[in-house]
């Protein structure tokens, strides 16, 4: 999909604006059409999680457009049989059809009262949580009160118009600023590195340590200091960290003197260009310097300072 023509992406564009502008004013125009939002919201987060890698995300936004669906929408997926959930419910709606209506007893009117008493208090507490939807300065990933039973969570509060990546390298030069040396690149198990590795469909899996060197992207090394523990995980050949990438540039081998990280600028290459031709799906141009050379014996101090256990080579 990332590959197609561009009136495609813009017509997903605006079908994405369509269903989250307009779809959801079907949940107050009766039965039929609360169904058909139900249905088209679920089709949306589908087609979303064969197009992106948003973990589990997609899937859980499923789950409340299920309530769309009444027990007559969803009964064929129920047994008939006396004994199941479907003939019980069946048994209730004919009773309440006739007129005969279950005496309601203590535990039903305490938990009337309960659902009641929550309602308010959810709505008392959203009451900061609403002026600051409407605020020109709004708050993102935020909680109003000490209880965070209301919060501004958002899983995205706003996009890069560009896609960064920070890429690891190791050499066994003995001089890493020598322009003869080799460096060579850890590959991760999902994110862009290899041009010609074509996007790779996790969801629901979430491969955490990918997700993180997007998002240290954004930043810097010194906003990121966990990127300098895990090049000191690879400068030991820490088996357990290696677990975690795809490939290893120095199996088999001696592990590296000097690993650095470099930061480039990923964007796909346009289907029918001279790169997809070549089999790239990425065009990548280096933006500088992610992080200098370092080493093990460099780094001693500064996993000292922070009380990290130096790593040891194996």
């Amino acid at each position: 999909m990332h590959r197609s023509p561009w009136w495609f992406h813009q017509c997903e564009t605006v079908f994405n604006h369509f269903i989250e502008l307009a779809v959801p004013f079907l949940l107050f125009l009766g039965r039929r059409m609360c169904i058909l939002h139900g249905i088209l919201q679920i089709l949306f987060q589908v087609l979303i999680i064969i197009s992106g890698n948003l973990s589990f995300l997609n899937w859980l936004t499923i789950v409340p457009s299920l309530a769309c669906f009444d027990d007559a929408s969803l009964g064929f997926l129920f047994s008939s049989q006396k004994t199941r959930a479907k003939a019980q419910v069946l048994e209730i709606q004919a009773k309440e059809a006739t007129g005969k209506v279950t005496p309601v007893g203590y535990g039903s009117c305490i938990r009337k009262v309960v659902n009641l008493s929550l309602g308010l208090l959810v709505a008392f507490l959203s009451i900061p949580v609403v002026i600051n939807l409407l605020s020109s300065q709004q708050v993102m990933n935020t909680s109003f009160n000490p209880l965070r039973i209301v919060n501004t969570y958002g899983a995205f509060g706003s996009i890069t118009k560009e896609r960064t990546e920070v890429i690891l390298q190791g050499t066994s030069s003995l001089d890493p600023d020598d322009p003869a040396a080799l460096w060579e690149e850890y590959e991760f198990k999902c994110k862009p590195g290899d041009l010609r590795r074509r996007p790779c469909l996790i969801s629901p899996y979430h491969y955490r340590l990918d997700w993180l060197m997007w998002f240290a992207a954004f930043q810097t090394y010194e906003q990121n200091e966990w990127i300098i523990h895990l090049a000191g995980k690879l400068l030991a050949n820490e088996k357990g960290i290696l677990s975690l990438m795809a490939s290893n540039p120095f199996e088999g081998k001696a592990p590296p003197r000097w690993i650095r990280g470099e930061h480039f600028r990923y964007k796909f290459s346009r289907p029918g260009g001279t790169h997809a031709k070549d089999g790239k799906w990425w065009i990548r141009k280096r933006i500088g310097p992610y992080f200098p050379p370092v080493n093990l014996e460099g780094l001693r101090k500064f996993f000292e300072a922070r009380r990290w256990p130096h790593p040891a080579l194996n």
